[in-house]
């Protein structure tokens, strides 16, 4: 088995996976030969496997799956891509699903399941044992990307009077302890939380010492409906490894660790650059028909923004039509102000996201942003002013492009800050719709400064 991986590794030394491993697998599994493909993933890490499943043909991701049969490994299944792992579920009978669940940790097996169809979820929870099946619809019930969905309900749970000798004793006999944790919480007889003792506080405590008296009782209690992103904002507040999280009553109800943190830090991450770019939802293993639907919204926005910069360049249409260096240099006055306002606009929505820009400061960095915008303004206001005398030999035409330059890249500055701000104010995502709002300011802006200014100078 080895020389057979050795033959083709998985990735390459940039940590991409080979064409030529892909092909072996493609081959083997369009071929049939199930022993082949067995031998070619049947020791893959389960997120080798993952992306692996996620490159392939959809029918062939059937066949391996099929191929390795009771040796699939489950743990791939919460490291795919939402709409390959979906295709994937879907090709697998119910029963199988629900060994794979139980084979997970309770946030992975609610991972897979939020996402399937009521009727389908239903099936698959009906063939669990009873006590995983009630935990899971618990964990379900919560809101969407908030901590009770994300939050594990396996934990360690013991009461202040029971000694460091007796914690130990437990967790060396229980068999149902869960696969990775790092504190061992203190509960009351109604399971409020009253505090936490890390594992190397327990090695270090002499046996009969009770747990009420090494108990930590600074923590970071995460109340179940907050969103996962305020998580995770909390884990880098207060470098955290693992969190509890807790009812409306302060009942203990699960924890989140520092692993669960890095996926959400990701999703957000990838949900922020696509919908910045108008493709948020899309996957590369998305149908035609379904990305061209995905796009088709944001094009329309952008063609209504393209149309309105149209409608003031027509305003000025004789104007263009005596100084043709007017159609030759107004693009680069929108270009720059389009270019200023996107960075402007990204570092805000960054800002917005981290919290690093709020009331506190949204002043400041307004007024920051402005300047900026101003001596950037100043300094290609020169640049250009050069370029069109030298290029057109008029000084006129130099004034009037240097002094719509200052004005655009003011007001995209401007328009970068203000609009996400503005969005964030109403409640709305700032990476979603900025783009558009900002795009439209600057060729507005662009247009009528650069043209109104050449028709009143100039004429």
């Amino acid at each position: 088995m080895q020389d057979a991986l050795s033959d083709f590794p998985l990735r390459d030394e940039e940590g991409d996976v080979r064409p030529e491993f892909l092909h072996a697998v493609a081959d083997a599994l369009e071929d049939g030969d199930i022993s082949r493909a067995r031998e070619l993933t049947l020791d893959l890490h389960e997120a080798d496997l993952a992306d692996l499943l996620e490159i392939l043909r959809q029918d062939d991701r059937a066949r391996l799956i099929e191929a390795l049969g009771e040796d699939f490994k489950a743990a791939a299944l919460p490291e795919l891509d939402e709409a390959v792992r979906d295709q994937v579920l879907e090709e697998m009978p119910p029963e199988r699903v629900a060994e794979v669940l139980q084979e997970l940790e309770s946030d992975e097996a609610v991972y897979l399941l939020e996402d399937l169809d009521r009727e389908d979820r239903e099936d698959i929870l009906s063939k669990l044992p009873y006590f995983e099946r009630i935990a899971l619809q618990r964990s379900l019930e919560y809101p969407e990307d908030s901590a009770g969905r994300m939050m594990q309900t396996d934990l360690i749970a013991v009461p202040p009077f029971w000694s460091v000798g007796q914690t130990i004793d437990y967790m060396r006999e229980a068999g149902d302890l869960p696969e990775r944790f790092y504190e061992i919480f203190v509960v009351d007889p109604a399971y409020h939380l009253i505090g936490c003792v890390a594992l190397n506080k327990i090695l270090r405590s002499k046996r009969p010492t009770e747990m009420e008296a090494i108990v930590d009782e600074e923590m970071h209690p995460i109340p179940v409906s907050v969103d996962q992103e305020e998580v995770a904002r909390q884990f880098e507040r207060y470098n955290l490894n693992s969190a509890p999280v807790v009812d409306e009553d302060g009942r203990l109800v699960g924890v989140i660790t520092a692993d669960d943190i890095v996926e959400v830090v990701q999703e957000e991450a990838s949900e922020d650059i696509l919908a910045m770019g108008g493709v948020g939802g899309e996957s590369v293993v998305d149908t035609v028909w379904e990305t061209t639907r995905l796009r088709f919204a944001w094009l329309v926005a952008n063609l209504i923004t393209a149309i309105a910069a149209s409608i003031v360049i027509s305003f000025f249409e004789a104007t263009i039509e005596q100084m043709v260096a007017l159609a030759v240099l107004m693009p680069i006055v929108a270009s720059m102000g389009g270019n200023a306002g996107t960075q402007t606009m990204t570092v805000a929505v960054r800002a917005l996201a981290t919290q690093d820009l709020g009331p506190a400061n949204a002043m400041r960095v307004i007024l920051r942003e402005c300047a900026v915008g101003l001596l950037n303004g100043l300094l290609f206001a020169v640049i250009m002013a050069a370029i069109a005398y030298f290029w057109f030999g008029s000084d006129g035409l130099g004034l009037v492009i240097g002094v719509a330059m200052v004005v655009n890249l003011f007001a995209a500055a401007l328009a970068g800050i203000l609009i996400p701000l503005g969005l964030d104010a109403l409640d709305l995502d700032p990476a979603i719709a900025s783009g558009v709002f900002v795009t439209t300011v600057t060729d507005v802006v662009g247009f009528f400064a650069f043209l109104g200014l050449a028709a009143l100078w100039l004429a």
